[in-house]
């Protein structure tokens, strides 16, 4: 069967493409429609998860190939641990067998953690979209989420690069060092990739 090609058309058919190829991945399909019985607002499932399944389907690799988790993102203002535990836990009951293939993880509070874990200065995002605007390269900056059993999707960069297959940072809280490190792992693995350099 041919493989969908949604590089270098306009940002609605690729959006389509990258729905069909999506829909592909059972394991991604079930987080989905979990997180849309569950209603909490604001909710993305977001970066690896997404990026790889692509790679995935132009390598001709199984979907969950190379994929260590589902970053299931979501924003809320109160900032206390027990608040996004008790979140965590509601999704986690929902997905049973797949509760261990995802990471949950409230972005209003990531600098609290972040920089006491790695001693850096990370200002607070100001929404779950500013949050996945800043994960380090563009094709891992994309959500997306159910509405009606309808794909939504968030890419501030667009998705150019990850029809391409092109590895571009984002520099606003990533290190050279960091993004070098993901780009090398990923190109061990899906060898189609392009990096951009830093």
């Amino acid at each position: 069967m041919e493989k969908l090609v949604g590089y270098r058309k306009c940002l609605t058919e690729q959006i389509v493409i990258l729905e069909k190829i999506l829909m592909k991945n059972k394991d991604l399909v079930s987080i989905l429609k979990v997180l849309e019985s569950i209603g909490i607002d604001n909710c993305y499932v977001g970066a690896d998860s997404i990026n790889q399944t692509v790679f995935n389907y132009y390598h001709g690799y199984q979907f969950n190939y190379g994929i260590k988790d589902y970053d299931v993102v979501y924003f809320d203002d109160d900032l206390s641990y027990e608040k996004e535990d008790k979140v965590i836990k509601v999704i986690k009951n929902r997905l049973g067998i797949l509760s261990n293939m995802v990471d949950v993880k409230n972005e209003a509070r990531v600098h609290l953690w972040y920089n006491e874990k790695y001693q850096t200065k990370r200002e607070p995002y100001s929404s779950v979209e500013d949050a996945i605007a800043s994960w380090g390269a563009t094709i891992t900056c994309v959500g997306v989420r159910m509405k009606n059993c309808k794909l939504e999707v968030y890419a501030p960069y667009g998705l150019e690069d990850i029809f391409g297959m092109i590895i571009r940072p984002v520099k606003k809280d990533f290190s050279k060092e960091m993004y070098d490190e993901r780009a090398i792992r990923w190109q061990k693995k899906w060898p189609m990739l392009k990096k951009i350099e830093w």
